[in-house]
């Protein structure tokens, strides 16, 4: 049953891929253009108008903004699909009293999953467009954004564990609030204790690094709400066959 999982998870990955790849490219790539223009711009003032040689691209705009994107895309989505529908296989069962059904429970795992991998940590170290910043100062947002990421993870079981445990005695109103606010004080300890690292050049547009902030959020709401939903309803295809339902009940 995982292997059968594993797989409608990658063909709902692909599916989110596709479909985050056209929200991209039209809403993220104009600004990626503009971001580009400018470090472009801010070159040719630091050389005070001097006209040297130009570094050959190994890959061209072009290529990048429509294969590039759309490969790099679709293999997370999909490798994003094959780790939901493992989760989702181990979570099965695990609810306790929580009786969602399968497209109740992807939902869940989806949300949970945005929230603690990209919103979360998104927060506290925002995507900034290419070409912008120190190369040093982005490899270490980038070790720290990870960090923060292991972080909430962390505190995203922790609570969904302290959730499970009160789930029978305090209901799951109280239940859930009481896993929601550990959760954000875990993170909101972590958030205070992690340096702040400000990249962004202070002549760089502050409407266009808005603009692409929001266009990378809006890829990760379009990847993971297809992949939810999508999922789900494969899942629940799969699940409510008579055979596999008997099994499933079996294993919880």
């Amino acid at each position: 049953m995982t292997g059968n999982l594993l797989l409608r998870g990658m063909i709902a990955g692909l599916l989110a891929g596709i479909l985050a790849f056209g929200f991209a490219k039209v809403f993220g790539e104009p600004s990626v253009d503009k971001a580009i223009a400018f470090e472009e711009v801010m070159a040719r003032a630091h050389d005070h108008g001097n006209v040297g040689e130009e570094e050959e691209e190994l890959v061209s705009r072009e290529v990048q903004s429509t294969v590039g994107l759309f490969t790099g895309i679709v293999i997370y989505s999909v490798s994003i699909g094959g780790i939901f529908a493992l989760v989702y296989a181990f979570a099965m069962g695990r609810m306790g009293r929580l009786k969602v059904g399968p497209r109740g429970l992807a939902a869940i795992l989806a949300l949970l999953a945005f929230i603690s991998v990209i919103l979360i940590p998104g927060l506290k170290y925002p995507a900034n467009p290419p070409s912008v910043g120190d190369p040093d100062t982005i490899r270490q947002q980038t070790k720290l954004f990870f960090l923060m990421l292991v972080v909430s993870i962390a505190a995203l079981v922790v609570s969904v564990n302290l959730f499970r445990k009160l789930l029978a005695s305090q209901g799951i109103w109280s239940a859930s609030m009481i896993a929601i606010v550990l959760y954000v004080l875990i993170m909101a300890v972590a958030s205070a204790l992690f340096p702040t690292i400000n990249e962004v050049p202070k002549e760089f547009s502050a409407s266009l690094l808005w603009n692409f902030r929001i266009a990378s959020l809006g890829i990760h709401v379009v990847l993971w709400s297809v992949l939810g939903v999508t999922f789900g309803w494969l899942a629940e295809r799969q699940l409510t066959t008579p055979g596999v339902r008997h099994n499933a009940q079996l294993q919880s």
